[in-house]
């Protein structure tokens, strides 16, 4: 389970990296870390979002990379040196590790891990609550606002068989252990 749960890691990290070099030749939007999406989607009114995401393999996915089990999948990957530091490793353990530093907000931190936005895309233009309101009530348009609806295309950007620890990745099935909705509304 818990090689599992380092590929689906490394595969969502992955996916979220292409996805936002494709968002950013069209607009630039910036990662701004998971505080900012928590002040919204935390809370049981909110559909415990946050706290979901808090207790996946994605929120501890940098952490991970700290483990004996870690090092050794590095090792036999050919990683020299520490995988928190090894780019092969970070590409799919952080979040917007790939861009440019000019699209990483201060609040964006590289311990989140796997955080929304690695799903989500950079959330820079559609934190504010104003834009939330319009993008639930359909007058506005999600990919205007950097706002991506993971797929399986987005998922195997990291969990593919380039990763050291590859399992058949299989997304209707992966979907359901990270699954969030919004609440329905009263």
């Amino acid at each position: 389970m818990k090689r599992v749960m380092i590929y689906l890691t490394v595969m969502m990290v992955l996916a979220m990296m292409l996805n936002g070099v494709a968002q950013e030749a069209k607009k630039t939007f910036k990662y701004v870390g998971v505080a900012k999406c928590k002040m919204c989607h935390k809370g049981e009114k909110n559909g415990n979002i946050f706290e979901i995401w808090e207790k996946s393999g994605h929120a501890k996915a940098f952490e991970t990379l700290a483990s004996d089990y870690s090092k050794e999948v590095a090792k036999k990957a050919g990683v020299a040196g520490d995988p928190q530091q090894a780019k092969e490793c970070l590409s799919c353990h952080v979040t917007g590790y790939h861009a440019a530093a000019n699209l990483k907000e201060a609040s964006l931190t590289t311990a989140e891990g796997v955080s929304c936005e690695s799903c989500h895309g950079p959330g820079s233009e559609y934190k504010s609550m104003k834009v939330m309101k319009d993008l639930t009530a359909g007058t506005a348009k999600p990919a205007d606002f950097g706002l991506i609806q993971p797929n399986a295309a987005v998922c195997v950007t990291c969990h593919n068989t380039k990763s050291p620890t590859y399992k058949e990745f299989k997304f209707e099935e992966a979907v359901k252990l990270i699954a969030h909705p919004l609440p329905p509304k009263s």
